[in-house]
């Protein structure tokens, strides 16, 4: 079992910039696939970003040029770089993470863009 601990969320002007952090407690090397998700009132989860072991990325085409995922594998932790941010980017943001053997999710960290 993958424990993964988000932080960095909060409220913020739209056109501002936030910077996620999930840290995971195990060594993140080992593990196949992490991603951020995100979740709006009465909308299903959707994928916002996602970073393979060799660092293959992958972006929502909302998010496309506006966010930026990465990994830091000496402190088991991977981040989501938020710029130019929307009213619609508003959600509840949960770090995932995937291995041959298991799937695990964060408790999840508000993101609230004001207009």
């Amino acid at each position: 079992q993958v424990q993964l601990v988000e932080s960095g969320g909060g409220l913020v002007q739209a056109g501002g910039s936030l910077r996620l952090s999930c840290a995971a407690s195990i060594s993140i090397s080992s593990i196949y696939v992490m991603a951020w998700y995100r979740q709006a009132p009465g909308k299903q989860r959707e994928l916002v970003a996602s970073i393979t072991q060799d660092g293959s990325t992958n972006y929502a085409d909302s998010v496309k040029g506006r966010f930026t995922i990465s990994r830091d594998n000496a402190k088991n932790t991977i981040y989501l770089q938020m710029n130019t941010l929307k009213p619609d980017d508003t959600a509840v943001y949960y770090c995932y993470s995937r291995r041959v053997s298991s799937t695990n999710w964060g408790q999840g960290t508000q993101v609230t863009v004001s207009s």
